[in-house]
């Protein structure tokens, strides 16, 4: 390196000392020397390849403090002068104090042991131009210092390049890290670790802190109505408007999309409520303007104080969307304080045992079919038979399943139900080749590809049981989307199985959607049938809906049936088939199984 390193004086004792010996070897190695002249033509120019990279090397002599630098020193450090950078004491005077630890630091503090072969070292720090000049670099410093005799660091060598872009970019990321880059308010992770640290000096000093969540109300229909850009707009400018009305000592974050939270520190339950009528009125009276021109915005609160109604980060979060859920229910632009609600709490308690429940009886294959005839209402024989799933819990007894599938539909495991209820189905009829059977499908599960992929799986490996099998969907689920429905509908008949609307009536389908959706089959909701002898209603909208079926070419089924005199008023109709106590309730046997072996013998 000393061919390479220079001071604005000659050159080094050892230096010379190299020069005088090459000359002392050339006369018995000329052929050598020849040879190495070649290479050296074609060597890299070390000092111009780290002035290409804006680096620059350096020797430090620790014993004298001199400090040797490459030919590009004065260009990639920016200093005027290199007197102002020849020995340590004068380098470190330019270092600023704040800007991280200095090489001289890590050199004489390193605490390793030189083995002989050095010790590395790699700092970064910001360095001054000339001891009275404001602007920074900002210093990458790599090297490895090597003992003298007595062990301690004798010398060091290195490389230094400025990295003012990347420790900006650095900054930058560590910024994002910590706001947010469309309101610059603390981001989710930084607020939540203040109000961790709000509600631990809360319950430290014996005092209370709160916690709000503002929602923008209709933040939806804003993208809708003006585009993305403009809820943007309208989101930034919120979080503004919000600010303004806030204590100094409180804080504010962007929580998600639409929501901020609003930590107030030194804050009881009567200074929430004032807090939050200030915000409501700021947001209330505040039309937005944007580059679309004025939007008018509400926000709706919701607040909990801690640790009164909550003791921990989790809780508080979950309490204060508690509380601003009940705002929403109340009225958007309102603000709720949390309340505590023994019974909310005794039903989640419940949704979690019953989630866990659920999960385990799946895991533990508790899951079975029960299985009730569709008769066909004339010859009193059975046309299908209904699959009704049954979840038996550890100790025998049935959860019911009423109130299985709503809580499953709200947890989300209905799918999982489903699946399970399609396996079931799935495998009986393949054991049993003459029964027909339909299955209830949730509005989930019409989505869902996995149930798709099984269901089409099945029916390659046996396309006998397209035509036994009849997909069951409730009429709400039939009207949630009409268009999706027809879609649905048309998938389950091009594989080859049939398609019935279950508990027909209950819903609002018109006669025009009930053509669009192209089903096979209509089954009358049990709560018209059950009452037909009584009620005059009852008769009429039954009567009606057979009467329709019949026009549109649809099959019809009356879910319900206890008695005869209801039967024969149903067969006067023209309703095609039976279902319920009069014909058979559902049963875990299998009467096809019973005529198969009766058939036989």
């Amino acid at each position: 390196m000393s061919s390479q390193i220079r001071t604005g004086a000659a050159r080094g004792d050892d230096e010379q000392d190299g020069a005088h010996q090459g000359r002392e070897h050339q006369g018995g190695a000329r052929h050598e020397v020849r040879d190495c002249a070649r290479l050296d033509a074609n060597a890299p120019d070390h000092n111009a390849i780290l002035a290409s990279i804006g680096a620059v090397p350096y020797a430090w002599h620790l014993e004298t403090d001199a400090l040797l630098w490459g030919t590009n020193a004065r260009d990639v450090l920016g200093v005027p002068d290199t007197a102002l950078i020849a020995n340590g004491a004068a380098y470190a005077r330019l270092v600023d104090q704040q800007g991280g630890r200095a090489r001289f630091d890590a050199v004489m503090s390193s605490g390793v042991k030189d083995d002989g072969a050095g010790v590395p070292y790699e700092v970064q720090y910001a360095l001054r131009p000339t001891p009275d000049s404001a602007p920074l670099h900002w210093i990458e410093d790599c090297g490895r210092w090597f003992a003298g005799a007595d062990g301690t660091p004798a010398r060091a060598h290195g490389i230094v390049r400025v990295i003012d872009a990347r420790r900006e970019q650095e900054q930058e990321l560590a910024y994002l890290s910590r706001y947010d880059a469309l309101t610059n308010e603390m981001n989710r992770w930084h607020m939540t670790a203040v109000l961790e640290q709000a509600i631990a000096e809360a319950v430290k000093l014996r005092s209370s802190c709160g916690f709000m969540l503002a929602a923008i109300d209709s933040l939806g229909r804003i993208n809708e109505a003006y585009g993305f850009s403009i809820a943007d707009e309208v989101i930034a400018a919120v979080a503004s408007r919000i600010r303004s009305q806030m204590r100094g000592k409180d804080h504010l974050g962007r929580f998600s999309g639409n929501k901020f939270g609003i930590i107030l520190n030194n804050c009881t339950p009567d200074d929430l409520l004032v807090a939050a009528d200030r915000l409501l009125v700021g947001a209330r009276d505040y039309v937005v303007q944007t580059s679309a021109g004025p939007v008018a915005v509400t926000v709706t609160i919701g607040g909990v104080t801690a640790p009164r109604h909550a003791r921990s980060t989790t809780e508080v979060l979950a309490r204060a969307q508690d509380a601003l859920d009940s705002a929403k229910a109340k009225r958007r632009g309102s603000f709720q304080p949390y309340r505590p609600n023994p019974e909310r709490d005794a039903k989640r308690r419940e949704n979690v045992r019953a989630t866990e429940e659920i999960i385990k009886a799946l895991n533990e294959r508790r899951l079975f079919l029960v299985y009730q005839p569709i008769v066909d209402i004339r010859s009193r024989q059975p046309a299908f038979y209904e699959c009704l799933m049954r979840v038996r819990r550890d100790d025998g007894s049935l959860l019911a399943v009423n109130e299985v599938v709503p809580l499953a539909e709200r947890l989300g495991l209905v799918r999982l139900l489903d699946h399970r209820v399609l396996e079931l189905v799935l495998d009986e009829l393949s054991t049993a080749p003459d029964l027909k059977a339909s299955l209830n499908l949730s509005a989930a599960s019409t989505v869902d590809p996995d149930w798709w992929a099984s269901l089409g799986a099945a029916l390659r490996a046996n396309p006998d049981i397209a035509g036994r099998l009849t997909i069951e969907i409730t009429e709400t689920t039939a009207i949630q989307d009409i268009d999706d429905a027809r879609g649905f509908v048309a998938r389950v008949k091009d594989l080859g199985c049939r398609i019935a609307i279950d508990d027909f009536g209950a819903g609002y389908t018109s006669f025009r959607n009930l053509r669009k959706l192209g089903v096979d089959m209509v089954k009358i909701d049990g709560a018209f049938v059950q009452n037909l002898r009584r009620s005059e209603d009852d008769r009429a909208f039954v009567q009606t809906l057979i009467d329709l079926a019949r026009r549109l070419g649809l099959e019809t089924v009356a879910e319900w049936v206890q008695d005869e005199e209801s039967a024969a008023i149903l067969a006067d109709w023209g309703c095609g088939y039976l279902q319920g106590a009069l014909v058979g309730l559902a049963s875990p046997e299998r009467p096809w199984t019973r005529s198969t072996l009766a058939a036989s013998a």
